[in-house]
């Protein structure tokens, strides 16, 4: 019962029905309640996306796997204090993490976003030095910005570390192998226990293991088989043996019963040889007929019988089976008749030969045809006789049987390494290339990141998260033309994913192509309307028609649906900044630096906030922490620059004005702010010259204007001045810059010192 409950639970997991699976697992745990019966219907709540469910089954348990399971719950629900306690028992602190490198990984996490870096880097590192593929591992380094160039994480050693995985994975029956054997030779003196331990299986896989016809029918009598001297009325379905490999003669093991039944008024076992010695008794276990079959239908029906039964079950059965042992089957009569393949299937120990043939010729043999035709030969009664007194054979045959088969199967094992090795060196090399450009476009290292990306082979570059990377890195270099065109074809190949897509309608609110903006936000939210970024998505929208109220709703149910989204955060700071409600704009750009500590535009937020209130110490380090992380940043350099500049470090500005010159030509805003240090200076023919430079790349920008009309008036170039002031107000400033340019037109022929002084 307890078996069949288990299967039906799993079959309904791999088929997503969830609520069977919860319901099944509950009969099963009330039936059979045990903490590894608790951890399958805890993992059912958990795919059930009920973490709070799996919270209470598990809390108090002790098994590695219940405290991984466990943690995995107290994550989801945010209880990451509890998660590290359950990964790491404070009353153990040698204890081993569950399940390795997964389970290192999540302590990673809960260390990443518990503010301690230093522990979370140590933990990805351990989870990707045992097991090279897990890639969500590497990626937390890269966004981290501790992790080692990708040659190195997927290089020579990764490709052993796989090999050695598999080769593993392939010889863990080989080694249990060793102990049955061990084992099977030790058991084989005492035949009661054996004949217990075969009772009990039969009766657990009776339905299983009845014999059936070629027709599917249920074999119910088949040959007739008796005791030797007729006074017991125990009936027996045997199986025949099979053939040793190495000598070509039938095996001298003797099958166990595949089902039996006692009748109560017949003779027992004990009365048929109470002081007989253990080779006779074994012998009479065995009376009745036994079936071989020729060595070259082996192959024909070994798949048939243990396609579906593990490596480790044959390997149970085998130290089950090792104490019945039995003459060489020199009797083998002529005449026998075809019986169902199912007669084969109980012969324990040899099925592990079976289990070795298979393994060796690399293949499943469960398509083989079993039609055609098996003969099993049958022992007359005589014959059966004599053979019942020499079946107390010594097993060692039977064991070099195994151990050559098992050699046999290593070896072909081994011939799958240069395949193993080639697959593992592929899949890393791609790795390689995957991995150095997420870590490069991590470090804002954009252009070496693109270039990276293009060494891609075509149907790799082309998958959805590979071109919403390379939309991201065109995003950092204030490519928006090309962003968009990769976001597009993001779209395009992937259409229900929702990676970038955040960034991708920031982008189109850079471009102000208010069409497509709001075309994404309501593809998004139809495509799921329980993702951050479709908010996101649909925060800008309402952004860029200048309904920020609208817009912090939209980003704030983008926190509210997950609190570690950091760039959700973000976009609530920079609405807050726009309706000039700087405080809550402050807390929302700390929030997303407590999710993640690298996320530079919540910095450069918080410089800005503090730039606008004056403060230009705290301005000065909120920019350079964000110009730290991303050194390649025009707009960042450039308002560092301001912010030195009013702390009267003017050298120091124009130095950082040059870099972010420099790093984007095509940038206005550098120029502009170097214009506006040389003139704090006195250059004011630098200025000018920097200024006629700049209108080339910005002929449409009032402030240019604005600031050459300033300049001309200190120069008392009044007609010059007047010229570029209404310039400026003929591209339609803001109403600040209005104000302001009016009024320099009034004070027009005021002299500057009078004007300060005023």
């Amino acid at each position: 019962m307890e078996t069949i409950l288990t299967d039906c639970v799993h079959h309904s997991l791999r088929h997503f029905m969830y609520r069977n699976a919860i319901f099944m697992c509950e009969r099963l745990c009330s039936e059979f309640p045990s903490e590894t019966n608790l951890q399958l219907l805890a993992g059912c709540f958990l795919q059930n996306n009920q973490a709070y469910a799996a919270y209470h089954i598990l809390k108090g348990t002790q098994m590695a796997q219940s405290r991984y399971l466990f943690a995995i719950s107290c994550f989801q629900m945010d209880l990451l204090h509890d998660a590290e306690a359950a990964l790491c028992p404070p009353n153990e602190p040698g204890a081993e993490i569950p399940n390795g490198a997964a389970g290192h990984y999540l302590l990673g996490l809960i260390y990443r976003y518990t503010d301690r870096r230093r522990s979370a880097i140590q933990h990805f590192q351990q989870a990707l030095s045992l097991d090279p593929l897990m890639w969500c591992a590497y990626e937390e380094l890269c966004v981290l910005g501790a992790a080692e160039d990708a040659s190195s994480v997927f290089g020579e050693a990764a490709v052993l570390c796989i090999q050695k995985q598999c080769l593993h994975n392939r010889f863990e029956n080989l080694h249990t192998l060793n102990d049955d054997l061990n084992s099977a030779s030790a058991r084989n003196n005492n035949p009661d226990d054996v004949r217990s331990r075969q009772s009990k299986q039969a009766q657990i896989n009776n339905l299983r293991d009845i014999p059936t016809n070629y027709h599917g029918q249920v074999n119910l009598g088949g040959p007739a088989s008796q005791i030797a001297n007729g006074s017991s009325n125990i009936s027996f379905y045997n199986t025949p043996s099979p053939v040793a490999a190495q000598n070509l003669q039938l095996s001298a093991i003797a099958p166990p019963p595949l089902c039996r039944n006692t009748q109560q008024n017949g003779s027992s076992l004990n009365s048929l040889g109470t002081d007989s010695s253990r080779s006779t008794v074994n012998s009479i276990i065995q009376a009745p007929r036994r079936k071989f079959v020729d060595e070259g239908k082996l192959r024909k029906i070994s798949g048939r019988l243990f396609s579906d039964s593990g490596p480790r079950r044959s390997s149970r059965l085998a130290g089950e089976a090792g104490a019945n042992t039995n003459a060489s089957g020199a009797g083998a009569a002529n005449n026998g008749t075809t019986n169902s393949t199912k007669y084969l299937g109980g012969s324990k120990l040899n099925s592990i030969t079976f289990r070795s043939m298979a393994v060796r010729k690399g293949q499943s043999f469960a398509n083989e045809n079993i039609d055609e035709g098996i003969q099993n030969e049958a022992f007359d009664d005589s014959r059966s006789n004599a053979s019942l007194s020499v079946s107390s054979s010594s097993p060692s045959s039977d064991n070099r049987t195994l151990e050559q088969g098992a050699t046999k199967s290593v070896g072909g094992s081994l011939t799958n390494d240069a395949k193993i090795i080639n697959g593992a060196s592929e899949i890393l090399g791609l790795l390689r290339i995957l991995g150095e450009g997420f870590r490069l476009s991590c470090l804002f290292r954009c252009q070496d990141a693109l270039d990276v990306y293009h060494k891609l082979p075509y149907k790799h570059y082309s998958t959805g998260w590979v071109l919403s990377q390379v939309g991201k890195v065109y995003f950092e270099l204030v490519d928006y033309l090309e962003a968009d065109r990769a976001f597009s074809l993001a779209r395009h190949a992937s259409p229900h994913s929702l990676e970038g897509m955040d960034v991708y309608s920031t982008v189109l609110y850079h471009l102000k192509e208010d069409m497509k903006l709001s075309y994404l936000a309501q593809e998004l939210i139809s495509t799921d309307r329980l993702a951050p970024q479709s908010w996101c998505a649909m925060g800008n929208c309402y952004s860029l028609q200048k309904d920020h109220e609208t817009a912090l709703k939209n980003f704030q149910r983008a926190v509210q649906l997950n609190p570690r989204f950091a760039y959700a955060h973000t976009l609530c700071g920079h609405e807050y900044v726009a309706l000039e409600d700087f405080e809550n704009g402050i807390k929302s750009y700390q929030s997303a630096l407590r999710v993640d500590s690298r996320h530079y535009n919540s910095w450069y937020g918080l410089g800005m906030i503090y730039l606008r209130q004056e403060k230009f110490e705290f301005s000065e380090h909120h920019f350079r922490m964000a110009f730290q992380i991303n050194p390649r940043s025009s707009v960042v350099m450039s308002y560092l620059g301001t912010s030195l500049h009013a702390l009267k470090r003017s050298e120091d500005a124009m130095m950082m004005m040059e870099k972010a010159i420099l790093a984007d030509k095509k940038n206005p805003l550098p120029m502009y702010q170097k214009a506006n240090i040389l003139v704090s200076l006195e250059r004011l023919d630098e200025a000018l010259q920097v200024l006629e430079e700049l209108k080339e790349y910005a002929p449409r920008e009032s402030s240019v204007y604005a600031l050459m009309g300033k300049i001309y008036k200190r120069r008392y170039m009044h007609e010059k001045a007047m010229l570029h002031f209404g310039l400026a107000l003929d591209l339609k400033p803001s109403a600040a810059d209005v104000a302001t340019i009016k009024a320099a037109i009034e004070k027009l022929h005021v002299p500057d010192e009078i004007e300060d002084n005023l």
